[in-house]
């Protein structure tokens, strides 16, 4: 009798799976979209305008937030950050079925299949929330080295980015910090804004330091003789601002006087008006680890055309992922781009269910069933349910 009730409930169970397969999951929202950003934003708003449901978690924790000013992003150039957010945030709510919730994720799960994705959401408080697709927009954060004065200049005078902040420094004595090895690269990027430069290189000229910028360009030597640039190797014991760009700017000419000096642990300082820098970055959220996305140099490896990670319905925009660009105007079109997959994704989903969709019985229907066939011949209750079918 034993092996019957496991075969029954085994062939009931199968079955109820098929149905199940083949039907929609009933979650909260469409997709839910983690993180706050350019990227989080657009994506929110993408499938808010298809009238998808959809929440978007901020943890309120920005790349660009010591910035002063965005630039370089049509129609906001020299708009605050915070600003920016804020007008976005308050046009997408207009959307009905756009919900935005100021909370940590901490943990996200799959609980649906390849075929017809559904994810568990928990976030900081421990409140579960649904959805059938997820969009990161979780960012990166800069690695700054812990010498005094630097992360309380950062994006105010001292950056990363020269098309974000370059052109309010132009022609001002310049700094690059950062190894031996990148400071051609840098050269390259600001040296239509600046002539006076000085790459700070704190101790990175050694033997094994000037052969890894050999490696990535042979006559690096050359190349910064040919642009006069100064190398300082000295060692950097902290950086003291003099004077704030904030306070001290030309809204006429579009320019900021920000002042530095570098002082060494030895010899006599260096001032300086502005720097840009060469500092490692890394994902902002564990959320990427936790769903075995893969990751290379840092970055969520994603299909270009869809922004699709390697985890079925999951998709990576903004900076956090891999297409190659790190800036506000890419990370609204990369958060744009995968909203209007994932949408037509989830329709294609939707059609193929109402066109495969068949009635079936409920698992407890068929638990019921199963008990039933206790003790009789399984092959009159297997057709019977396969009429019923």
């Amino acid at each position: 009798m034993a092996p019957r009730i496991a075969t029954f409930l085994s062939i009931a169970l199968s079955l109820w799976t098929l149905v199940a397969a083949e039907s929609i999951p009933k979650t909260d929202y469409d997709v839910i979209v983690v993180g706050g950003g350019p990227s989080g934003l657009s994506a929110l708003s993408g499938v808010s305008r298809v009238r998808r449901t959809a929440l978007l978690f901020d943890s309120q924790e920005y790349r660009n937030g010591p910035t002063r000013n965005m630039h370089d992003v049509i129609g906001n150039d020299g708009t605050p950050p915070a600003e920016f957010r804020a007008l976005a945030r308050e046009q997408i709510l207009k959307y009905p079925t756009a919900h935005i919730k100021n909370a940590t994720v901490k943990s996200i799960t799959s609980i649906g299949t390849d075929a017809v994705t559904a994810f568990s959401v928990v976030d900081a408080s421990g409140r579960n929330y649904t959805a059938r697709k997820i969009v990161l927009g979780t960012g990166m954060r800069d690695v700054l080295p812990d010498t005094p004065g630097l992360k309380e200049a950062w994006g105010k005078g001292i950056f990363w980015c020269p098309w974000c902040d370059g052109y309010e420094h132009r022609d001002q004595p310049f700094g690059i910090l950062g190894n031996l090895s990148d400071v051609l690269g840098s050269v390259l990027e600001v040296n239509t804004q600046f002539s006076d430069i000085i790459a700070f290189v704190n101790g990175t000229q050694t033997p094994d330091g000037e052969a890894q910028a050999t490696a990535s360009h042979a006559d690096w030597k050359e190349q910064l003789k040919a642009w006069n640039i100064q190398i300082e190797n000295r060692t950097i014991a902290s950086i003291e601002r003099l004077q704030d760009g904030e306070t001290h700017q030309n809204k006429t000419t579009d320019m900021q006087f920000d002042k530095f000096r570098v002082h060494f642990t030895t010899g006599e300082p260096v001032e300086r008006s502005a720097f840009i820098t060469n500092f490692a970055a890394v994902q902002q959220s564990s959320l990427p680890s936790q769903l075995h996305l893969n990751v290379t140099k840092e970055k969520i490896v994603v299909d270009a055309s869809s922004m699709r990670t390697n985890v079925t319905g999951v998709y990576g925009v903004g900076d956090a992922n891999s297409d190659g660009s790190t800036n506000v105007p890419h990370a609204m079109f990369s958060g744009k781009k995968a909203a209007v997959y994932l949408h037509v994704q989830l329709s294609r989903e939707d059609s193929a269910s109402k066109v495969s969709k068949r009635t079936g019985l409920s698992q407890r229907e068929l638990e019921k069933e199963a008990t039933r066939a206790i003790g009789r011949n399984l092959e009159p209750q297997w057709e019977k349910i396969q009429k019923r079918n």
